[in-house]
């Protein structure tokens, strides 16, 4: 996980600071899994936010990013749900409806993980007060060291456009970025910058793109 820590935060209602965490979640190195992390990538190289706006590659750490949760008045997620819809689809979902669709049929270990960090938070009274999860559906996972699939990755245009909206309204003050972003500064590893991974992938012939197919059956890919 990394993460770009706020500076000095506003005041919101009451005793509590206002916090903004955008968050994606998931793992790159399965294609169409690695959409929220994407988002989140996309998002820190075009723009810069407010003092009071976080934003968070949270991979697949699960519960390690409950205090991120906590800590949050307003949570904007990135992931990649399957809602049982066509791939590249966005589906919006908010507040307290969210920990129940990133339950409702998980595809990997992440997702288990992270909808027992909402359900803690809310649990210890410390969920945030607006939440939404823009979620999009994936078209195929099991391609190790794979990327996104060409529809999942118009989808995630359309997924930043809908987030900014929303950060906006929330006060987050996006603006486009008028200086490149250092590599210290990202909070993706450079390693795994989209262009870059996609660039230096192994060929087929060279590494092992289905998996240990004892947990992974090789499946035909499908572009």
């Amino acid at each position: 996980m990394r993460k770009n820590p706020p500076e000095n935060a506003c005041h919101g209602d009451g005793d509590q600071p206002e916090t903004i965490c955008v968050m994606g979640i998931g793992n790159v190195l399965w294609a169409d899994e690695g959409f929220g992390v994407r988002c989140i990538e996309a998002l820190q190289q075009r723009y810069e936010f407010a003092p009071h706006v976080s934003l968070i590659d949270g991979g697949t750490q699960g519960l390690y990013l409950i205090q991120h949760v906590q800590e949050a008045t307003r949570l904007l997620i990135f992931d990649a749900v399957d809602y049982g819809l066509a791939p590249g689809t966005l589906k919006l979902v908010e507040d307290d409806e969210v920990p129940r669709f990133m339950g409702a049929k998980k595809m990997s270990l992440h997702q288990t993980g992270f909808q027992e960090v909402l359900s803690l938070a809310m649990l210890t009274e410390k969920y945030p007060r607006s939440v939404l999860l823009i979620g999009c559906q994936p078209e195929y996972l099991e391609d190790y060291g794979g990327s996104l699939r060409p529809r999942v990755k118009l989808a995630l245009e359309d997924a930043l456009a809908h987030g900014l909206a929303t950060l906006r309204e929330w006060g987050a003050r996006p603006t486009l970025r008028t200086q490149p972003l250092s590599m210290h500064d990202a909070v993706t590893f450079c390693e795994l910058d989209l262009l870059r991974y996609e660039d230096e992938r192994p060929s087929e012939t060279e590494a092992c793109r289905s998996g240990d197919d004892r947990f992974f059956p090789a499946t035909p890919q499908t572009a």
